[in-house]
């Protein structure tokens, strides 16, 4: 692609040329407890679903804790092994805790679990802008992903998870 066309690509997606609107980012923040086993898998693997079609510039993608056990610690092992299994690419990761300034600034807020809601709520208050759901409702259920580092099943959460993501895609897509 020439650099003319790569200019004009550029300008059209973000709405500078022939008066065309701004696209506006959607901004999705997934949620667990420490932030080094469902949420940063959920990231990564929202990072790829995006990412293998072609729309990843469309996202910011991110996770984080709902507690402080965790911070700076990178993704635990068995989790990064399912990721690697399943070939979703990952990178190093800090985990971090959310902030009242992460509300404000992600469109969508997705905890794994209904702890991380209540733990959640005393962060960031109440959700009056319903940015915050759970996990498993974007594929349509309303049950827990189970947390894997109580229950060593990291199959059944990635699976969890890769169903929630694919809920994300088809929804957010358009």
């Amino acid at each position: 692609m020439g650099i003319f066309a790569q200019n004009l690509r550029m300008c059209n997606f973000y709405g500078n040329f022939a008066g065309e609107r701004r696209m506006r980012m959607i901004k999705i923040l997934f949620i667990c407890h420490g932030n080094i086993c469902r949420s940063v898998m959920a990231e990564m693997v929202m990072k790829h679903l995006c990412q293998s079609a072609g729309e990843i510039e469309r996202f910011v993608i991110d996770s984080a804790a709902v507690s402080t056990e965790e911070i700076g610690n990178d993704i635990y092992p068995p989790a990064k092994r399912k990721l690697h299994e399943k070939g979703i690419p990952f990178e190093h990761h800090a985990a971090r805790q959310i902030t009242r300034a992460d509300y404000s600034y992600y469109d969508y807020i997705i905890c794994a679990d209904r702890s991380n809601l209540r733990w959640l709520e005393r962060i960031i208050g109440d959700d009056t802008d319903k940015k915050v759901s759970l996990m498993m409702e974007w594929a349509g259920q309303t049950r827990d992903v189970a947390d894997p580092w109580y229950t060593g099943d990291f199959e059944q959460a990635y699976n969890d998870i890769y169903s929630a993501c694919c809920g994300i895609w088809e929804q957010l897509r358009a």
